[in-house]
């Protein structure tokens, strides 16, 4: 077999987490896959792959194989796109996930408007917070808020933001209105889940002051649309980006509080730490179609959310 095709039934491994639903993609047996990549790895005299038999993880000599192959295929596709249908045409899919209140507020229209642009686009949008391993997602556009520690990746300012607490009038006028972080115990508050852990610690700030409160949750999701929602509906206090609910605020239907803290889920004081960010793989050569993205994507942001 060709370099080629053991990098794409290497991805097709790592994708699927397994030699069975990988064959079965590829049409070979799981006796011809698990030959195929026991040579690979007599070839480059390295184990890529921890093997069970539920499931596959990566070595480290097999991530940095995986993510060159993921460059490799990409810049071959995109070149192949190229010869066959000349320069000017744009083709082929772009996978791009981002949490779910900003994706339908801004993402959405901004990649309808670039979907009919480039028809032969065709868009995969993913609303979710949930991608921890950009890298092994196969993704090409990650939207997410915070920094990022793996320098293997480029990350974007989309747009600076900060966290507010925030409610409905209706909420505030029944239960009050905390006027400093400690009132919050006595409030209903609408708490994230991340990965299981629960974010019902909250961090302020005040000038040179910091101090952190544990708050009562009276409701847990891991979807910041729910919180949102819940917000909107009387639920209790919640801990949202301004981004997420800046209409919402805007139009009066959640009002802000403790607005002279600065806050956020962790003990940081960087503001950037509550920014909007876009994460993409670093490439030689990025495929067109996302170079085009990228480029409107931010040329278009600043206007939508300004509206």
């Amino acid at each position: 077999m060709d370099k080629f095709s053991d990098m794409a039934m290497f991805v097709s491994i790592v994708k699927h987490q397994g030699l069975a639903a990988a064959g079965r993609d590829l049409g070979l047996s799981p006796a011809t896959m698990t030959a195929r990549l026991q040579a690979l790895e007599e070839r480059y005299g390295v184990k890529l792959l921890n093997r069970s038999t539920r499931h596959v993880s990566l070595t480290d000599s097999g991530e940095l194989y995986y993510k060159a192959c993921i460059d490799i295929l990409d810049n071959v596709n995109e070149v192949e796109n190229l010869i066959q249908n000349g320069v000017k045409e744009v083709k082929g899919s772009l996978k791009i996930v981002a949490p779910k209140d900003i994706g339908k507020q801004y993402i959405l229209p901004i990649l309808n408007e670039f979907s009919e642009l480039y028809p032969d686009v065709v868009p995969y949008l993913y609303l979710n917070d949930h991608i921890s391993n950009i890298a092994e997602s196969g993704m090409d556009i990650v939207i997410r808020y915070g920094e990022l520690a793996d320098s293997s990746l480029i990350l974007r300012r989309l747009s600076p933001s900060r966290r507010v607490l925030c409610a409905s009038p209706e909420y505030l006028a029944k239960h009050g209105t905390p006027l400093k972080p400690q009132d919050l115990v006595n409030h209903d508050c609408l708490v994230m889940l991340r990965s299981n852990e629960e974010l019902k610690t909250w961090h302020f700030q005040e000038q040179d002051k910091k101090r952190s409160i544990t708050v009562v949750p009276k409701r847990f999701s891991d979807d910041g649309e729910v919180i949102r929602r819940w917000a909107l509906e009387g639920a209790g206090i919640a801990l949202k980006s301004i981004l997420d609910v800046q209409a919402d605020i805007n139009n009066l239907r959640l009002v802000t509080v403790l607005n002279g803290y600065m806050k956020n889920f962790n003990t940081s004081t960087s503001v950037s730490s509550a920014d909007l960010n876009v994460v993409y793989i670093s490439k030689n050569y990025q495929p067109k179609r996302i170079r085009l993205f990228l480029d409107f994507i931010f040329e278009r942001f600043n206007d939508l959310v300004e509206k």
